[in-house]
Order: C-alpha cells, then sequence, then structure tokens
C-alpha cells in the first residue's frame, strides 16, 4: 500500500477558510474567506440569483421531524447511559434524500408503534434494573423510603423530563406522569423501580420525545416570520452538529437569550464543532453517502478471493471513515484535500490484505498511499462496496461517481426499455471494458451508460475486493476515461481522482448532501435559494467542510420559521 508517514499533521487545519458572517439572506453575505482551497484552484465563484435577493428572509418550508435510530440512540445514551443502540431494532428507515431523515418520507406505521413500545420498554428496564442505575436518575432513588416514594418520583420526573423533551415542563406538566407513577405503584407486585419505569416508558412514547416540535416566536424586526424559540434553536443546533439532545452549555445559552442572534448561534456552533460529538455526525454522513456501510455482509467467492473477510471488510469501512475524519479534522480540512488524500489508515491485519509492509497490531496507523491510487474513492472498501457480485461492474462504480459525488441525474428505465438493461454475458469478452462497450451500443442505452462506463472503466484497475490489478484474464487493463463536465480524457483512476477534485460540480454536491442532511429533506427547485447561498459560503470558504457546516447555522432556513404577525 505504501510507506508509513509518521507525520500527523500537515499545514491547512480545519479552521482554514473564512467563517460565515451573521445570516445568509440578502443573496447570501458571509465574512470574507480565502478564496477556494487545494483542487478549487481556477473555480469561478458561485452566483446567487437575483431573485434571493428579494427572497431574503424567506427561510421556506420547516416540517415536522422525528428522531432518526442514529439520533434516538445517541439521545438515550445522553439521558440514561443506555449504549446498547436499542434504535437499531426499529423498522428500517425510507432512505428518502439518502440519510433516512427525510421529514416527508416519515410516516409511522403499525409496526413502528409496537416496535417504539417495545423499545421503550427496554430502556426503562435498564435504566431502573439496580439502585445504581436508579441513582443516576436522581440521587435519592438509590435507597428511597417508603414515605418519600412519591417526592423521589417528581423529583426524577422534573429533572429527566425536561431533558427527554428538549425544553422546560410548562406549569403541571409533570403531574400526569406522577400520575403513571402513582398507578403503577398501586398495581399487585409493582415496585417503586417498574413504577419509575412506567415514567420512563410514558416519556419515550411522547411525541415531545419523539419529534422536534418548533412552534416559533413572533420576530418583531421581520414581519411574515417567526424565530425558533431559544429551546427550539438549541435542538437544532444539537441535532445538526452532534445528532442528538442538546448539552448543559447549549440549554444555558438557551436560557440567556444568546440563541436569539446569528452571532449567538454562530458562537455556539463553533463551540459545538469543537467537540468530539460533532465527528459522529460526520461518521454517519459518511456512512450512508459511501457504499462502506455494509462490507461485512458483503459476499465473496473464497476460491476467488480467499483474503477477504467480513473481518476485513469492517476494517476497510474503518479505514475510509478515519482517513475522512483526519483529512476534515487534522489535515487540510476541504473537500478537494479529503477526495485527493495521499494518506490512509491501516492496521496490521488490513496492511497484510493490501500486501503492505511494516504495519502490524491492531491499532490503525497513519500510511502513505502508494502511487497507484488517491483519495478515498480508491480504497479497498469504495470500490469492493461499488461491486455487487465476483465481477467488477463498471456502470455501478460509475454511477455511484456520477450520482452521489457529482449529483447527475440518472433516471431508471422504464418499462418499454427495461428488457435490454441486463448484465452483459461474462464471457462475450475478456475485459469489462470489452464487455460493457458491447453493452452499451444501443442507442437507447448509451443515452445513460455514455455518462456512468467511462467512469467505471477507469475503476477497473481494481478487482470485485479493492485489490489492484494489471490484468483481467492476462489482458491488460485499459483504464481510460472521462468525467461528465472534465476538461478531457484521463488515464487511470489516480487522474480521474483529481479531475473529479477540480470539478465545482463536486463540491456544490458535497454541500447538497449536507444540506440535505441538515434540513431533512430532498432539496427540491423550492431550495434553489438555500443552495445558492449555501455554495457562495463553501466557495468562499475554500471549501472547508467545517465552514461548510457553519454556513448551514447561518442560513435563513435556519434562523427563522415561515409564518408569523
Amino acid at each position: 500500500m505504501g510507506q508509513i508517514d509518521g507525520d500527523s499533521h500537515h499545514p491547512g487545519g480545519a479552521g482554514a477558510g473564512g467563517v460565515p458572517g451573521p445570516g445568509m439572506g440578502g443573496g447570501g453575505g458571509i465574512g470574507p474567506g480565502p478564496g477556494p482551497g487545494p483542487g478549487g484552484a481556477g473555480m469561478q465563484e458561485p452566483t446567487v440569483p437575483a431573485k434571493c435577493q428579494a427572497l431574503a428572509g424567506k427561510p421556506g418550508p420547516a416540517p415536522l421531524r422525528r428522531l432518526t435510530r442514529f439520533e434516538y440512540n445517541n439521545t438515550v445514551r445522553e439521558l440514561f447511559g443506555d449504549t446498547s443502540s436499542p434504535a437499531n431494532t426499529l423498522p428500517a428507515e425510507e432512505l428518502g434524500n439518502g440519510f433516512g431523515n427525510d421529514a416527508t418520507a416519515q410516516a409511522v406505521s403499525s409496526l413502528l408503534a409496537e416496535e417504539y413500545g417495545n423499545v421503550a420498554e427496554g430502556i426503562a428496564a435498564r435504566a431502573t434494573q439496580t439502585s445504581a442505575a436508579l441513582g443516576r436518575l436522581a440521587s435519592c432513588a438509590s435507597t428511597v423510603a417508603a414515605g418519600a416514594e412519591e417526592s423521589c418520583a417528581r423529583t426524577i420526573i422534573e429533572g429527566l423530563v425536561p431533558r427527554a423533551f428538549r425544553r422546560p415542563l410548562a406549569a403541571g406538566e409533570a403531574d400526569p406522569l406522577l400520575g403513571v407513577f402513582r398507578a403503577t405503584r398501586m398495581l399487585s407486585g409493582a415496585s417503586f423501580a417498574s413504577s419509575v419505569a412506567a415514567v420512563i416508558e410514558a416519556v419515550l412514547l411522547s411525541p415531545d420525545f419523539l419529534y422536534r416540535l418548533e412552534f416559533g416566536v413572533p420576530d418583531k424586526a421581520r414581519p411574515g416570520v417567526s424565530r425558533p424559540s431559544g429551546d427550539e434553536m438549541a435542538v437544532r443546533l444539537s441535532y445538526l452538529l452532534w445528532g442528538s439532545m442538546p448539552d448543559e452549555a447549549l440549554r444555558a445559552a438557551a436560557k440567556s437569550g444568546e440563541l436569539a442572534t446569528a452571532q449567538g448561534v454562530l458562537a455556539q456552533a463553533t463551540r459545538m464543532l469543537d467537540d468530539q460529538r460533532s465527528h459522529r455526525v460526520v461518521r454517519f454522513f459518511f456512512d450512508n453517502l459511501l457504499p462502506i456501510n455494509g462490507l461485512s455482509d458483503l459476499e465473496r467467492d473464497k476460491m476467488l478471493y480467499p483474503s477477504y473477510t467480513a473481518t476485513v471488510g469492517a476494517l476497510m469501512q474503518e479505514e475510509t471513515q478515519r482517513t475522512l475524519e483526519y483529512e476534515i479534522y487534522q489535515g487540510g480540512g476541504t473537500w478537494p484535500a479529503a477526495l485527493t488524500s495521499s494518506t490512509t489508515f491501516l492496521n496490521g491485519p488490513l496492511a497484510a490484505f493490501y500486501g503492505t509492509n511494516g504495519v502490524q497490531g491492531s491499532a490503525f496507523q497513519k500510511v502513505a498511499l502508494e502511487q497507484r491510487r488517491l483519495g478515498f474513492i480508491t480504497q479497498a472498501g469504495v470500490m469492493a462496496g461499488t461491486t455487487h457480485s465476483n465481477r467488477t461492474n463498471p456502470v455501478v462504480r460509475g454511477s455511484f461517481v456520477v450520482q452521489r459525488l457529482l449529483c447527475m441525474k440518472i433516471p431508471l428505465p422504464d418499462a418499454s426499455i427495461a428488457d435490454k438493461v441486463k448484465p452483459p454475458d461474462p464471457y462475450s469478452g475478456k475485459t469489462a471494458r470489452e464487455r460493457y462497450t458491447k453493452h452499451s451500443t444501443d442507442p437507447v442505452c448509451r443515452s445513460c451508460h455514455g455518462v456512468m462506463d467511462p467512469v467505471g472503466f477507469s475503476l477497473e484497475d481494481f478487482d470485485a475486493v479493492g485489490l489492484y490489478r494489471e490484468r483481467e484474464n492476462d489482458v491488460v487493463i485499459d483504464a481510460s476515461g472521462e468525467l461528465p463536465g472534465g476538461p478531457g480524457t484521463f488515464q487511470g483512476p489516480v487522474e480521474m481522482v483529481r479531475q473529479l477534485a477540480a470539478l465545482p460540480e463536486a463540491q456544490r454536491c458535497f454541500a447538497t448532501h449536507w444540506i440535505e442532511l441538515g434540513f431533512g429533506k430532498t432539496l427540491s427547485g423550492d431550495d434553489e435559494c438555500l443552495q445558492a447561498q449555501i455554495n457562495l459560503a463553501f466557495y468562499r470558504a475554500g471549501y472547508n467542510v467545517r465552514q461548510l457546516r457553519l454556513a448551514l447555522t447561518q442560513s435563513d432556513a435556519f434562523l427563522y420559521l415561515p409564518g408569523g404577525p
């Protein structure tokens, strides 16, 4: 794979790039930045349509959002210390925007409702199963006296529920939950612990826990819109940047009024991105953007690929995640730099899989990539994840680059041509280029395959488990190709990655994915102004990923709610 590189940091850290200024209305006015970073040379500044000037201050729809499984797991971990990831047993989410948090695709089926009950029951049981666990809810609960049970239950409710509901309790709001405790305690065989568990179940099944409810407060300076309240803004920030509930510092900022201004929001967002919890959202983002989340479940013929195992697949996923985390938080900090990273992270077993010398043990080490690879795209995980059988498929690999990294929409074939969309005969040519070039000679097929296949051909230097090869069936592989919108043909995966990193479409696409994850929607024409403002901020920040995430918090769509007095 390459030589061990002991350098753990190189110039241009994650703080590079201009910090967005307060607000992005009026054409996306932001603070000055240094201009495009590595890979961005020659890219022109994006324009904001003139109509967006007139629409300044119009935040657009803010759909009601339910906690995703990722967010649910993070939230109960911080509420109860429950590390069992209980939401993983819930029914699979409709991907929608690719991240499972598209608010318009969050219908509640009868199965989901039933499983919410089962999950809540399990969490409540674990949170009350020992005196030590009860003591974490409230100090009085570990050794509560018989005459003090109800008082202690109220203490638990008044401490837990504002955190679970992510807002202060209204007057008298604790009383119905205390009624749940009383009613349960009266049942035959019910204990103090089981009665507290019943309260916890009720809390976890409440819409106030499961949904991110927003009502807003009037903004006298901007008629026609509202602002999220302080607590609602704290929730927006915490789930955008941490994928979880607000911490005490954020709740205090909400209470003090700090979150009523764009500058206050930016200050808290900056603090939160310095917290380790911000890393898990980046990991979630890439687990869903890239084809790496199911690598340990891939099946390969042991005769053809004897070195590949489920364990190796899991290590491949970790390699990609660590590479991207390093580039974003310690390395160049920009998306072009991440695309063209010349380093990777290996441990002993994964190094042995690659045939790399000098890496031993289970700990991951920073390693220089071999010259035949560049960036995470050419890592074995992405190459294996875009291969669905024992044979490489340039259509699938090309489709991944074109659709996920350039955001080009390739329509599915309609019924009239579906019968033509079949993999080529594996014996129709010795190389994938020979097989798939014949496959796409039909003019109807060529309109789509002419976009995808040339990209996929450039990645044929990697086999079905991502190992480098120069020949297929004893024929030298032709890895030349062409990117849609690129400057021309290239030779091999390294040149392809360099061209990709220099395309403005790749930067806009990356920003689009973050907008869709951050706002829980699939972007449409109605979001043109939001996209334009974020694209401009990203460009001016030198395509810095940290600054992109901060820019989301300074948009009108984040700072305001539609409607008002």
